[in-house]
């Protein structure tokens, strides 16, 4: 009786443990995960999430090289001129999203500043800190999920909402000279190049599909909003 006890205890200290840590860990893909007493606390849904997650934030890796490479003058502002640093920075260190360079903003704070005239600082890590926190707040901050953990469709739907409204601002808000704030797709006199595109829609259907599976295992209905994207405004998270 005493052993089942303390097995008890030790599945609930798991438990509990994995539902209250927060997303600030270097990524792992979850195929490559070995066997571990956590695992034990999982079901199916929450190996569902940890692969969706990690999905997000490999596209963000990947979004945010190739913007640096595309807009060399945005690294030059950077406190750290590489882009591997800026990179681990955001994605391979603990943090809460607070960083001095952009004055603590995160989420869709972060990401209007990017588009900002008075903002003059480095706009990539702007707009993909902004994107990766908005992201991974809806996923309630985790990499990792266990049974107890209860994931909210509706901020998954409205996340990806918002990465059309983003990508919308990327490619149309312009600054007083009338220039783009950061390059992406190819401008009128240059070959397609229709690879953020791709990104983009990969990020938006994994949100959509994810908001799905949540809505259909919690039975809430998702609250879907029609906007004009020239006019939309960000959604709540």
């Amino acid at each position: 009786m005493k052993i089942i006890v303390i097995f008890l205890q030790l599945f609930l200290l798991v438990l509990f443990s994995g539902a209250c840590s927060r997303e600030e860990k270097p990524d792992q893909d979850p195929a490559e995960t070995e066997f571990s007493v956590q695992s034990l606390a999982k079901g199916d849904i929450d190996n569902v999430l940890d692969i969706y997650v990690h999905e997000v934030r490999k596209l963000l890796r990947e979004l945010m090289v190739k913007l640096y490479k595309r807009n060399p003058d945005q690294l030059k502002k950077s406190p750290f001129n590489d882009i591997d640093i800026n990179v681990s920075r955001v994605f391979d260190r603990r943090h809460d999203w607070s960083f001095k360079q952009l004055d603590y903003k995160e989420g869709v704070d972060a990401i209007n500043m990017t588009f900002d005239d008075d903002y003059h600082g480095d706009r990539v890590f702007s707009f993909i800190v902004g994107l990766s926190s908005m992201l991974m707040a809806s996923y309630g901050d985790k990499t990792d999920f266990y049974m107890l953990d209860d994931i909210n469709g509706q901020p998954l739907y409205n996340s990806a909402r918002n990465i059309e409204i983003a990508v919308w601002k990327l490619s149309n808000n312009r600054n007083k000279n009338g220039e783009l704030f950061i390059y992406s797709n190819s401008l009128p006199h240059e070959e397609a190049n229709l690879s953020y595109e791709r990104l983009f829609g990969k990020l938006i259907a994994n949100q959509d599909t994810i908001a799905i599976i949540m809505e259909s295992k919690n039975k809430r209905l998702i609250k879907k909003v029609v906007q004009k994207v020239a006019t939309a405004v960000f959604l709540p998270i």
